[in-house]
């Protein structure tokens, strides 16, 4: 047995670096040059490799080590190379049996995703959230070729490597293979291994997430039960938000704004236009407040594509209707060059196609924000689920009466109640607070829209 010292090699000028992931564990085969830790400084990261073949012995540091030129990495048994690496010419076949799998879930096609979905985003992105946990200490078989930055950027991502495919020379991944498998899962064109392998009908198990299994009970030893199937626009509606809510570091905004000038102007136009056939509601004021809005705060009509945010041009807003089926988002395209009558108009055509579930696709795609209103039925606050891609969504409920001090006493006024939730990753609380104030304002005085 011949054992060996594996040091850190000259990585030029960089001092006490972190170690950030462990690619091989004692026991483990390693040949030349293969990677046996990563690196990284506050201005890179990179792989450290084997200066020989042979059987990891010892591993002498850790996750979180500072390491310099010079320092210990590992013992290498480079006796044992040779009967190592003999043994997969025995089994040549046996090799590729493992990666299998992964070609078969990439390469099917997902059901929901061939059906129109209620939102702009399918139920296969959900495998994101349910990917196990990444543990940088366990190798996994087949380790795909990617450089510390490309791994690091799948890791912000959450993205498994080993469904990735790679285009750079010889078949290595790229920031642009992650970007390109990120907007694939996030518009149902894939489906991940995760979501294929782990699809119970209770809806997941939670064990990828670290949870306590889902529990299983027989409800007909407490009394009589009914079972009906979920229909086809709540199991797809149900994944993406899963999803959202997993995936989204989401934080509500609660506010009050004061709507009785408004709410009198549109009792009043309803009036005068009765003959027009077309019902003024307060969403459609909503959403040209929202599009003044989004125009003073244009990282609230933004998305997230990899290290970069897409600040959209365009004012689609999307609004949520209530079938008898589930929720769908019909969207209203270019907002911001149409009227009141005209959003009215088109709202109340296209909350009839989807009540008839008739929406198409394209009317249910594009938008760049979201409007949840709960204002027919009732209630005082809530927390919406974002809508991915976007960074926000504005619930609103039913407004109310109250007495509210003017300076000198209290007189009633109309309160609506707003609940602005945003993503934290692209929006800060104050940025928030700013958003609602200002549609607060708008709302208590709509000739603001106007300036």
């Amino acid at each position: 047995m011949a054992v060996i010292e594996i040091k850190v090699p000259d990585i030029g000028d960089f001092k006490d670096v972190t170690v950030i992931e462990v690619l091989v564990k004692p026991g483990d085969a390693v040949k030349a040059e293969q990677s046996l830790i990563t690196v990284e400084s506050d201005k890179a990261s990179m792989e450290i490799p084997s200066s020989h073949a042979g059987v990891l012995k010892e591993l002498k540091v850790k996750l979180g080590d500072k390491l310099n030129i010079g320092d210990l990495l590992a013992l290498l048994d480079v006796a044992g190379g040779a009967a190592v690496a003999a043994a997969p010419t025995a089994a040549p076949a046996a090799a590729p049996a493992a990666p299998a799998p992964v070609v078969a879930a990439q390469t099917a096609p997902p059901a929901a995703a061939a059906s129109p979905s209620v939102a702009p985003v399918a139920a296969a992105a959900a495998a994101v959230a349910t990917q196990p946990e990444h543990n940088p200490t366990v190798v996994t078989a087949g380790l795909p070729h990617a450089s510390p930055s490309v791994r690091k950027f799948a890791r912000e991502l959450g993205v498994p490597l080993n469904e990735v495919k790679g285009t750079g020379l010889k078949g290595r991944i790229t920031d642009k293979d992650i970007q390109s498998f990120t907007q694939s899962v996030m518009s149902g064109a894939v489906k991940t291994q995760a979501i294929a392998a782990q699809a119970p009908a209770s809806g997941g198990s939670g064990a990828a997430l670290g949870l306590l299994p889902w529990p299983v009970v027989d409800f007909t030893k407490f009394g009589p039960v009914e079972r009906k199937d979920l229909s086809r626009i709540k199991k797809i509606s149900g994944a993406n938000l899963l999803r959202n809510a997993i995936m989204i570091p989401a934080v509500t905004n609660h506010d009050d704004a004061d709507i009785t000038d408004l709410e009198a102007f549109r009792v009043s136009t309803n009036k005068e236009n009765e003959k027009s056939g077309i019902k003024v509601t307060m969403l459609a004021f909503l959403i040209k407040a929202c599009v003044a809005a989004l125009k003073k705060f244009p990282e609230f009509n933004a998305s997230l594509d990899g290290e970069q945010l897409v600040y959209k041009q365009y004012y689609h807003i999307g609004f949520a209707a209530d079938t008898p089926n589930g929720l769908m988002v019909p969207v209203i395209r270019d907002a911001d060059k149409k009227g009141i009558f005209q959003i009215s108009q088109e709202m109340g055509d296209l909350a009839k196609k989807a009540r008839e579930g008739k929406l198409s696709p394209a009317e249910m795609t594009g938008a760049g924000f979201t409007i949840s209103s709960l204002g027919g039925i009732g209630g005082r606050y809530f927390t919406p689920i974002i809508n991915a891609p976007e960074v926000a969504i504005l619930g609103v409920c039913k407004s109310s009466m109250e007495p509210v001090w003017d300076g000198k006493a209290f007189v009633p006024r109309l309160m609506l109640p707003l609940s602005l939730t945003w993503d934290h990753r692209v929006i800060d609380g104050a940025g928030a607070a700013r958003f609602n104030v200002y549609l607060g304002q708008i709302l208590g005085d709509f000739r603001r829209v106007l300036l």
